[in-house]
């Protein structure tokens, strides 16, 4: 029979790990870590509590950050600042992290395949998107008259809204490959790659 390791020892695992990580690390870099991964508006005390920091010190780094554009802030219910990630510069990570590993020539032949699925979508469904279809369903089952029409199962429509998803990304990498191009001097493919529908 082996020894076993009292339950006590692994009590404070998670508060050994949060020291660790706040002596390794300065207040603004763990507030930029905590609000990197909100997309719900919080209040500086409650990233401040995450990030091991102060409120102050919290609310301090997070105005530097919506300077910055990384946080977007608006007004609680109760009057005070909340902040979020903001979506640009959640597009602008996807973008350059797509341009890292996708050649401009891949992205461009991934935004057209990417195109013609959507199109598809549209020409069977008879509708511009997702949403439009769940809403033209959604009367077509309040009005009596879905017996007839063919609906779409869940996979499918979540294909469809990823597809969307990553071809907005892809035409952001896309852009952003363009500009770099520009700004470098070599503009020549610049308006081959921008006239793709």
């Amino acid at each position: 029979m082996t020894d076993s390791i009292p339950p006590g020892k692994f009590d404070d695992v998670n508060e050994a790990v949060g020291e660790e990580w706040e002596a390794e690390t300065t207040p603004y870099e763990r507030v930029r870590e905590v609000i990197s991964r909100e997309y719900s508006p919080r209040s500086a005390e409650r990233v401040a509590a995450d990030a091991r920091t102060s409120p102050k010190t919290a609310r301090k780094h997070l105005n530097a950050l919506a300077e910055e554009g990384f946080v977007a802030t608006s007004t609680g219910d109760r009057g005070g600042t909340h902040y979020r990630r903001s979506p640009e510069s959640l597009v602008m990570e996807q973008a350059t992290d797509i341009l890292s590993h996708v050649s401009v020539d891949e992205l461009v032949t991934r935004i057209a395949a990417m195109r013609e699925t959507i199109s598809e979508f549209q020409t069977e469904y008879g509708v511009e998107s997702p949403e439009e279809l769940i809403v033209e369903q959604a009367n077509q089952t309040l009005s009596g008259a879905s017996e007839n029409e063919r609906g779409i199962d869940p996979d499918t429509l979540q294909e469809w809204q990823t597809t969307r998803r990553n071809l907005a990304f892809a035409n952001a990498a896309l852009s952003i490959a363009n500009a770099e191009r520009f700004v470098d001097g070599d503009s020549s493919r610049l308006e081959e790659n921008t006239s793709t529908p």
